[in-house]
């Protein structure tokens, strides 16, 4: 039987792991992606977010174009674009919106759309329907439908993939439904959770990240109540962890592209509706003053006046093992401690000098040394096999090593001389 030909809208992190699956399953698939450079890598093998190898990308055929014709050839067509915050974290659907015409214009009857980018209950019908419905100028319910069915994508897991998540389904009428439980049923190995409506869905994917934050938030102000009291909350949540219902969670930064944004989106929903969030709103508030509350640490920590001293800042992501930098933290760390008057570079494995003048970060290295504090703040691999003589090598013999995941061996530092500070 002939399967159902796709259009994968999107091909970040989302879009072409789930284009991946589809393909490799047999069927027909599309990829669009208005980026010229992202789809000359993805028509040349290589894909460098490092979702898929480049052997996957062999094993599979995708056709992969910049030109919004392609869509045409699809009778589903997926959208899976980023939903990112403004500088006031207002949710910014501009892409989503830009998308979505494109998608309207090359809209045939009896098309399905579903979108898989997260956003706040309500967007897919009353904002994406009445574009396609413009752009189209067909009737959305009758010439066409929509679906919803959120990403669940962690990146660089290699075991919570597309075909070992449960996936949330749902669509516009039950016939909808049930054609998106089947398609994504073929490719998804862990189950479909058949979501009561759109609206239903959209909630599920915003409360899952928000919840996520809201713990996070708690350990880290716990995290910072334990500095004040002089004692580690390493070791306190060691301690409480012995507890079988304690929930493990780790004190950190926290961005990216999903738990840094989207209670931002439940927030202004609540707005809308003429409600005031009080524990998202708090959660977040906590998590975005972490960076400069380890900016604190270091500069009371350190033998010199800031202004005076040269700190090396070990990576730059969002997330260990992952090329991401999308509202990485870090970078808020790094803004802190200049604005103390420091000299801040950074070095990140994932990342080439190229990309770091483009963040507007210094490069630096363990071995342009000694440095008055190297702060650990990103556990990459490359980092965890270091031995850790290398990093006390490039801090001065009073400076400091800052250890933010507790990744270096602590009593070693602290036999070196130098002053370890970790959470």
């Amino acid at each position: 039987m002939e399967k159902t030909p796709l259009c994968i809208v999107g091909l970040g992190y989302v879009g072409l792991p789930l284009a991946h699956a589809f393909a490799k399953n047999g069927y027909p698939v599309f990829g669009f992606d208005i980026n010229e450079s992202r789809i000359s890598e993805l028509q040349a093998g290589h894909d460098r977010t490092n979702e898929l190898t480049d052997e996957q990308m062999q094993s599979a055929s995708m056709t992969f174009s910049t030109d919004p014709s392609v869509i045409s050839n699809a009778q589903i067509v997926i959208i899976a674009l980023p939903t990112p915050v403004d500088d006031n974290n207002k949710p910014d659907m501009t892409i989503l919106e830009a998308g979505t015409k494109t998608v309207g214009q090359h809209l045939k009857q009896g098309m399905i759309i579903v979108y898989e980018s997260t956003v706040y209950p309500g967007v897919t019908e009353d904002i994406c329907g009445p574009i396609l419905e413009r752009e189209s100028g067909l009737v959305c319910g009758k010439d066409f439908t929509l679906g919803y069915s959120p990403e669940r994508i962690n990146p660089g897991d290699k075991v919570h993939t597309v075909e070992t998540i449960i996936k949330i389904v749902s669509g516009q009428d039950e016939r909808t439904t049930d054609i998106l439980c089947e398609l994504y049923g073929s490719v998804v190995k862990a189950g479909i959770h058949r979501a009561e409506s759109l609206k239903v869905a959209e909630m599920a994917k915003a409360i899952e990240n928000a919840q996520r934050d809201i713990n996070i938030a708690y350990i880290n102000e716990i995290a910072m109540l334990c500095s004040k009291l002089g004692i580690r909350s390493k070791d306190v949540l060691k301690a409480a962890g012995t507890k079988w219902n304690f929930l493990q969670y780790q004190p950190g930064l926290v961005g990216g592209h999903c738990i840094g944004v989207d209670p931002f989106y439940l927030v202004e929903k609540a707005r809308m509706l003429g409600m005031d969030t009080q524990v998202i709103t708090s959660g977040r508030a906590i998590n975005d003053g972490m960076a400069a509350f380890i900016a604190n640490q270091v500069s009371t920590a350190l033998k010199v006046r800031p202004d005076n001293a040269r700190i090396l800042v070990l990576g730059l992501t969002f997330k260990e093992d992952v090329p991401d930098t999308r509202n990485s933290k870090v970078q808020d760390v790094i803004k802190s401690l200049k604005a103390r008057g420091a000299n801040v570079e950074a070095h990140d494995p994932f990342l080439t000098d190229a990309a770091l003048d483009h963040m507007q970060v210094t490069s630096g290295s363990l071995d342009k040394g000694p440095y008055d504090a190297v702060l650990v703040l990103v556990p990459h691999k490359q980092y965890k096999n270091l031995p850790v003589q290398t990093i006390i090598n490039a801090t001065k013999p009073d400076g400091v090593i800052y250890d933010l995941k507790g990744i270096v061996d602590e009593a070693a530092v602290r036999a070196s001389g130098r002053t370890y500070v970790g959470l």
